[in-house]
């Protein structure tokens, strides 16, 4: 049955880094999704929006929300403008940042997801995932509350190659290996989280909400 994803992108490139291969798996099983940029990022990664959201083959939103100042804006302004995005689609999954990523407007957006997990509010929203994000989850502060725990692995072997195409459209963000966003250092993660669950790529995520 076909669903309504929806993902959380603080920046342009965290939705590909995140849940790239997962977003290339929901439309091949027809679902539709959509991504809610938050910020839109330097004006390399604006230029890149609508070439990536292509090859994703996805639609989008931009809040274009300044990221320097995302963590020191109130949620009470952020919020509504995510509320009224949500409210409009009624996506009935959700991919967000991780609660502990490394930079504070991630972290600051998380906490602006919190209140679409009321089911009250938003019953359409059926299932939240904590996407993990290259350069992002794994350099946060190595504290017990900052581990990212997947238990939710996604097969992306068959669109690994189309995460790596549209990876390389925001080239200017890409690092040089040994840097975990280099593109070698991505291609390894996702070939380790495939063989903690014996397939050639995958994506993790943890899950915070699932009605089934």
């Amino acid at each position: 049955m076909k669903k309504k994803i929806l993902v959380i992108a603080v920046h342009p490139d965290d939705e590909v880094l995140g849940c790239g291969g997962t977003i290339f798996k929901h439309r091949s099983q027809g679902d539709d999704v959509k991504v809610l940029f938050i910020s839109g990022g330097n004006k390399d990664q604006k230029s890149y929006i609508l070439e990536v959201t292509s090859i994703l083959d996805v639609s989008y939103e931009n809040l274009d929300l300044p990221d320097m100042y995302l963590a020191d804006k109130s949620l009470n302004e952020i919020i509504p403008m995510i509320a009224k995005c949500i409210n409009e689609y009624k996506p009935e999954v959700l991919y967000i940042p991780n609660r502990s990523d490394v930079h504070s407007d991630h972290r600051a957006i998380f906490e602006a997801m919190i209140p679409f997990s009321k089911s009250f509010r938003y019953p359409f929203i059926k299932e939240i995932y904590m996407c993990e994000v290259h350069s992002e989850t794994d350099l946060a502060l190595p504290l017990i509350e900052n581990t990212f725990q997947p238990n939710c692995f996604v097969d992306i072997s068959a669109y690994w190659e189309m995460k790596k195409k549209a990876m390389l459209v925001y080239e200017s963000e890409l690092l040089e290996y040994p840097l975990t966003r280099s593109m070698s250092s991505i291609e390894a993660k996702n070939r380790y989280k495939g063989s903690l669950v014996s397939v050639e790529y995958a994506e993790a995520f943890q899950i915070l909400k699932k009605v089934m």
